[in-house]
């Protein structure tokens, strides 16, 4: 199946997003729209964009366009989340959205068609397609270290990259404490990849991992095939999470590790009414 445009994923993604109770990652997004489409995981996967599979890069398109007319916003922690208004719609017009986007003079007003003819991207992920292009222009060890520094910055203690040949692909490991009273410790692998994580990936891992750690995790500035995203989920085998490169970008943002990140405005901060009444 060829991946639909931009604008013919207004409606897929509207209806993901309410089938998601009304808030969605962008991960949880593109597993619902892809269900929705009937996608192979072929289709999913098929010719990466910069650091975007083709598909990936069309639904940014298309929540760059919904956020413009008012259906969908997004929180600095990359949740996207139906606006009032969105909850309400349930259909949209493509033509109508995109005049509308166009008529606001963005920078959207060009023709994407998916965004790959123009060389792209929408404004909420060109810093992240930066960021990990320079992440990938790093060596190994960099790499290794910046992620034992994430690691750290987000509350694991005795951090440690190994990087050891022949050791199944494990780079590093930790210890994660929970509430301040329980810790156990994880493994992490580190992927530099310009692609997709398969699913032998994660089994070898999980296989080195047994009788090492209860939990493992694999990070990359890639992303992960559907079947590499079922494995780590697979019932009755050592749970692995997985940071594919999105993740890792707005972890870092959060984080503010790689990044300058400057205020426009000063910051003024009260309770959203509207949020709580919208819940």
């Amino acid at each position: 199946m060829t991946i639909p445009k931009y604008n013919d994923l207004f409606n897929p993604l509207l209806k993901a997003m309410h089938n998601l109770g009304s808030s969605a990652s962008i991960s949880e997004q593109e597993e619902e729209v892809a269900k929705i489409l009937g996608l192979s995981d072929e289709d999913i996967t098929k010719i990466q964009y910069r650091n975007c599979t083709v598909f990936s890069n069309r639904l940014a398109w298309a929540r760059h366009y919904l956020k413009r007319y008012g259906l969908l916003n997004n929180s600095v922690r990359g949740i996207w989340a139906l606006t009032p208004e969105g909850r309400k719609t349930e259909n949209v017009s493509k033509a109508k959205v995109d005049r509308f986007v166009k008529k606001l003079g963005s920078k959207s007003e060009d023709s994407v068609d998916g965004a790959l003819n123009n060389d792209k991207e929408p404004e909420e992920i060109a810093w992240q397609n930066v960021l990990l292009e320079k992440i990938k222009a790093v060596s190994p060890d960099a790499f290794e270290r910046l992620c034992q520094r994430l690691l750290r910055e987000a509350g694991f203690t005795q951090v440690e990259v190994t990087g050891k040949s022949g050791d199944g692909g494990i780079d590093g490991k930790g210890i994660i404490r929970i509430g301040g009273l329980l810790s156990f410790p994880i493994i992490f692998q580190c992927k530099r990849y310009q692609g997709s994580v398969s699913a032998s990936v994660v089994r070898d891992f999980r296989g080195a991992m047994i009788g090492r750690a209860e939990k493992g995790l694999i990070l990359t500035t890639g992303t992960f095939s559907p079947d590499a995203k079922k494995e780590a989920k697979r019932d009755g085998a050592p749970p692995v999470d997985l940071v594919d490169g999105q993740a890792l970008a707005e972890k870092l943002r959060e984080l503010r590790l790689g990044l300058v990140i400057k205020q426009k405005t000063i910051e003024d901060i009260s309770v959203d009414d509207d949020f709580f009444r919208t819940l």
